[in-house]
């Protein structure tokens, strides 16, 4: 009998041993058996940003267990050397950020108008568009108090080490990339002579892509504010330094402009799309302006089908009708600071979007004066980068000096270009005040979905809204692969109601369209670039746009 239940007790034995070991195996083998995914997508985490260097430097902080702010601090100190034209330390930024549970924050570090400026400003402002230099247009610089605060809410890795690979970069120098080559020389007469002999050689020329290019005074500011915190840039000697240059090149900032600046933190805007939240910034960026045409969009029922003959040119007039009745609310965009937001939100909300699609005929434009435009001057500039962590967590942020290489003016004793923010205000408003942010069309996006997370944003002044529907329109509704989605021409509809048409558009849809009444106009430049990176069945795949010869990276 004994002999007998130690056989049973000992069958139990073993049969418990051999369950435990095929837990244990499914446990091994799910550890080490990632998922596989396809082509270049990958596994655990991205950043796609405007360059590929950029892309790798923000990818290396994640993999030391860095955090997605982290990351993406990184990338954007790379990327103020590797396309200086468009952002910096002495511009602004907006980041969105959602940790690893889901919820979104914006950060906005957008310049703000200084204390003392010119009564005069916006009568001086150009009725077309051109780039505007001079040192009264500079904007109070949010920048590094933007990376300070994110940071301190979303940090993981010392704040110095965020700067050491661009201190490096900008000490040690580097081949000027082919995108910084194709703007230098936007230095012209108009730019101060300290700013020419930044990207001049020894003979006093233009610096060519790739001739070597070195940014040592800004190494030796990033130094001190990897050292100090943010505090290193907004008091003390570099504080000194940068309000002396700008006074003495005809600026109004102060120290006491610098000393005061304030970054605003507030919950994204949740707007409803299809089977995605989307979280945007509110006023005065332009997430407003993009979520309404969305939601005039979606109300279409928009599929691959709508791309088939004449179902793509009716799809591509109410994408271009959506785009005039837009433009008509952009001078509705004002920081909240000081005017309210109700209106603002109002624009976000279904309702108002069935609204405007109850006024857009399918078969004919409608009169100028029924969309309500008031002409503005349309702008360029900007750099976007999206992150997605390990954990989760992501980062969609822009940011900028505003216009090709800002203000054009240069601080030579902390080696900052200064913005020109204080010009996206003309045409836009008829009075600004202190501490007021220029309203602004940067859009940073993150879509979330119970399976799908998209981090997605666009550069180029006025185009971004263009660059960020086109993608969203072609990758949610039409069916394209993120790549192909970026990658599409664009219709860039103007500040005064005009299609203009990237090459390589469909020409039948062009002349079909201007039979229903669209004006066609020409531009020279198509500035928009979306850099994106969205995870799907634990799969990432991250695009950098082409069209600034930018490259993703990851792991």
């Amino acid at each position: 009998m004994a002999r007998s239940k130690a056989k049973v007790y000992a069958c139990c034995a073993l049969m418990l041993l051999c369950v435990v070991s095929v837990i244990v195996c499914i446990i091994v083998l799910t550890r080490v058996s990632p998922v596989r995914c396809p082509g270049d997508d990958f596994s655990h985490a991205a950043v796609a940003a405007d360059s590929e260097r950029c892309s790798q430097i923000g990818r290396d902080m994640l993999k030391r267990g860095g955090s997605a702010v982290d990351g993406a601090i990184a990338a954007l100190l790379c990327t103020s050397i590797m396309n200086p034209q468009s952002m910096g330390i002495g511009g602004g930024s907006i980041f969105t950020v959602m940790n690893s549970s889901g919820n979104v924050k914006i950060i906005n570090s957008r310049e703000t108008v200084p204390s003392n400026f010119r009564s005069d400003l916006l009568q001086s402002c150009p009725k077309t568009f051109q780039m505007m230099a001079g040192s009264h247009w500079i904007g109070v610089p949010g920048e590094i108090r933007g990376y300070e605060k994110a940071h301190r809410m979303y940090g993981k890795l010392p704040w110095a080490d965020l700067f050491q690979p661009t201190i490096k970069l900008a000490r040690e120098g580097f081949p000027v990339p082919p995108v910084q080559g194709r703007y230098i020389p936007y230095i012209d007469s108009n730019a101060t002579q300290k700013l020419r002999e930044l990207f001049s050689d020894q003979s006093g020329n233009l610096l060519k892509a790739g001739d070597i290019v070195k940014f040592k005074k800004l190494a030796d500011t990033l130094e001190v504010i990897a050292e100090k915190g943010a505090d290193g840039f907004y008091s003390g000697r570099i504080a000194q330094d940068l309000i002396s240059d700008i006074q003495e090149a005809g600026g109004t900032l102060t120290a006491e402009d610098l000393a005061e600046y304030a970054v605003t933190v507030t919950d994204a805007w949740a707007v409803p799309l299809g089977e995605y939240q989307m979280y945007i910034p509110p006023p005065p960026a332009g997430g407003i302006v993009l979520s309404l045409i969305l939601n005039i969009l979606k109300g279409y029922q928009l599929s691959p089908a709508s791309l088939s003959g004449e179902k793509k040119t009716l799809a591509y007039h109410r994408y271009i009708e959506a785009f005039k009745f837009a433009n008509g609310l952009k001078k509705h965009i004002r920081d909240p600071k000081f005017v309210s937001e109700k209106l603002a939100k109002k624009f976000t909300t279904d309702s108002f979007a069935d609204h405007i699609r109850s006024l857009i005929r399918g078969d004919k434009t409608l009169d100028p004066e029924i969309y309500n435009i008031t002409p503005s001057v349309d702008g360029v500039g900007t750099t976007h980068l999206s992150v997605l962590a390990e954990d989760g967590s992501a980062v969609s942020v822009t940011s900028t000096i505003n216009h090709i290489f800002g203000s054009k003016i240069f601080s030579p004793r902390t080696g900052i270009i200064l913005n020109n923010e204080l010009s996206d205000f003309c045409g836009r408003v008829d009075k600004m005040f202190p501490g007021e942010q220029p309203p602004s069309s940067m859009a940073p996006t993150v879509l979330k979905s119970p399976s799908k997370t998209l981090v997605i944003g666009s550069t180029g002044g006025s185009m971004i809204t263009t660059g960020l529907a086109s993608a969203l329109m072609n990758h949610l509704w039409f069916g394209k692969s993120l790549k192909e989605a970026i990658a599409a021409p664009v219709v860039f509809v103007d500040s005064e109601n005009t299609a203009k048409f990237e090459p390589g558009f469909d020409k039948d849809v062009i002349e079909a369209l201007l039979a229903l009444g669209h004006k066609q106009g020409t531009a020279k430049h198509f500035f928009n670039v979306v850099n994106a990176v969205e995870k799907q069945d634990g799969c990432i795949c991250a695009v950098s746009d082409a069209r600034k010869l930018g490259k993703p990276a990851g792991y």
